[in-house]
């Protein structure tokens, strides 16, 4: 049987960090999807679908938002990863690392779905609420690590 990310008997909170790079890099393949991506140069495809005549201005705003979440997931990845590992050296109870761990993959995938489809100002303040609770999520695996290790240092 799967494991649960409820199961208190085993910490799945390690496999959310390459989870958590699955959907840094979801949104940039999206992106590609939509335009004429260039491998050979991947860090110019934002600049030249803006100016690719081909592409009608909704896709270009779509891959804008695509590569911005991408960024956005690239750029908190790192910070996730710590604190889930810190969880670990602390030895939260499973519960507390599958629990905020597979929290914070889902404010990710709300963030995603968000920021790429983010054409109000409804959807985009619910992919800025989506990224602060990500980040309270990470916060909250630090204190917790805190408040356990600060007293065995």
């Amino acid at each position: 049987m799967a494991a649960s990310i409820l199961d208190t008997t085993r910490n799945l909170s390690l496999y959310t960090i390459p989870a958590a790079w699955v959907l840094s890099i979801a949104p940039h393949f999206y992106a590609a999807s939509l335009g004429k991506f260039d491998n050979k140069q991947p860090r110019t495809y934002t600049k030249d679908s803006e100016s690719d005549q081909s592409i009608d201005k909704a896709t270009k705003s779509t891959i804008i938002r695509a590569e911005g979440a991408q960024q956005n997931g690239f750029e908190n990845i790192g910070l996730f990863a710590a604190a889930v590992v810190i969880g670990n050296v602390a030895k939260l109870d499973n519960y507390t690392l599958n629990i905020l761990s597979g929290s914070y993959l889902a404010s990710r995938v709300v963030y995603n779905l968000a920021y790429i489809n983010g054409t109000t100002d409804t959807i985009a303040t619910l992919r800025t609420g989506s990224f602060l609770t990500g980040i309270g999520i990470i916060w909250t695996l630090f204190i917790k690590s805190g408040n356990i290790l600060k007293n065995q240092l």
